[in-house]
């Protein structure tokens, strides 16, 4: 891992360590918001891995100008695949945890530490960072779209769940080293707390803040997110 002296000291280092946490960033063509997720994820702790999932812009360049791990191939599979690829890594560098926070600038990696206070009591847990998407920003389609999977999630587990497709989430990896997964794209996130409902694995909410910009400035995160699909 690169050094970079214009990072102060993690504030969530030690909490990192104890848990043997890292973050997960899995990213496709986020050229104009990567670098600033990695700098605020750089803040929480130096356990930072970039998943650059066959980005085609300027992303890959970015990322190797900063102090992370990166795991890098050259074609766009999908967030799914993304994050079976981190998984795979952080586990054979001896993670137990892996927080995941989208690139595209929505989430705030300063809401780790409401994931960690919940993990001190529920150390089998899934934790699912919980969105208030009564947002006057928030994209109708992407409500819609989570009400939908919360639904679905209810039919195949009999559990209920507020925000179904939030991709902040910590999730326990060494829980998953004999699970097999079949999705490789945006549905992936469902199929893993579908799976971990049926092996018994907690899932808890945990609310998070959410950034949605205006409809104005919405199109390059919308046209990032299309690879994820």
């Amino acid at each position: 891992m690169k050094q970079n002296n214009t990072y102060q000291q993690p504030i969530l280092e030690h909490v990192f360590n104890k848990y043997k946490a890292c973050i997960l960033l899995p990213t496709y063509n986020n050229q104009q918001t990567i670098a600033e997720v990695i700098r605020q994820s750089l803040l929480q702790t130096s356990h930072v891995i970039v998943i650059n999932d066959g980005s085609t812009d300027q992303t890959l360049e970015i990322i190797k100008e900063e102090p992370v791990q990166i795991v890098s191939y050259g074609k766009n599979k999908g967030k799914g695949y993304a994050l079976r690829k981190g998984f795979t890594y952080a586990i054979a560098e001896g993670y137990d945890y892996a927080i995941t926070i989208d690139t595209d600038g929505q989430h705030y990696p300063d809401d780790c530490i409401h994931f960690f206070e919940v993990l001190e009591d529920h150390l089998d847990a899934l934790l699912i960072g919980s969105r208030n998407l009564s947002h006057h920003n928030v994209p109708g389609k992407s409500t819609f779209g989570n009400k939908f999977s919360n639904f679905w999630f209810k039919i195949d587990t009999g559990k209920v769940m507020p925000d179904t497709q939030s991709g902040f989430r910590l999730y326990p990896i060494y829980k998953y080293t004999n699970t097999r997964f079949f999705t490789r794209k945006y549905e992936f996130e469902i199929e893993i707390i579908v799976r971990s409902a049926w092996q018994n694995i907690p899932i808890i909410a945990v609310p998070i803040k959410v950034f949605y910009p205006s409809k104005e400035e919405r199109g390059y995160t919308l046209q990032a997110l299309q690879g994820f699909f």
